[in-house]
């Protein structure tokens, strides 16, 4: 969290719209931290979008597009890679964000997947709050070892590999 990755989202779908290229941008139901109908970085940069219950859901509205662009990719369900696959194979450009690591640390949903299938993977990090260094981990603040908790900067925190504390798991 916090390293930019729906901000890069947006400016490169706002760069397909100077194009004048047909595009759709989509993003999980789950997502309701800031708006229902745009993705919204953390610096409240927002882009017009629509919402969708599953990735099977993507390719319906995705019809005319010639760019798909799909945030907080990490909530889809394992399905997502395919349909990504099968939006690339329609010569569709496809622009996916989300985290690669949940707050274990430990790879995140289809994430891992959707990496490897990607012709180009840009990696973006936050700023530790600790030390400075760059950060890869995100820290939860909360007591929850549920896997997805919607939160922002109450409930998280950018850390590095050296400042990051894995939560020790329940017995």
């Amino acid at each position: 969290m916090f390293s930019g990755k729906t901000e890069e989202l947006i400016r490169r779908m706002r760069r397909v719209q100077i194009a004048r290229q047909n595009l759709v941008i989509v993003k999980p139901t789950i997502d309701t931290r800031y708006s229902e109908n745009h993705i919204v970085s953390h610096s409240q940069l927002r882009v017009e979008s629509l919402t969708v219950a599953h990735s099977s859901d993507i390719l319906n509205l995705a019809k005319q597009a010639q760019v798909v662009g799909i945030d907080e990719a990490q909530f889809f369900d394992d399905g997502i890679v395919t349909v990504c696959q099968m939006l690339a194979r329609q010569r569709k450009r496809v622009v996916v964000a989300g985290l690669d690591k949940d707050f274990r640390g430990q790879p995140f949903g289809p994430m891992p997947r959707l990496m490897a299938e990607a012709e180009f993977v840009t990696k973006t990090v936050a700023i530790c709050v600790i030390c400075g260094n760059p950060a890869g981990f995100t820290q939860r603040l909360v007591a929850s070892q549920d896997r997805v908790l919607i939160g922002e900067t109450d409930s998280y925190e950018a850390r590095c590999r050296n400042c990051f504390e894995a939560p020790k798991e329940e017995t």
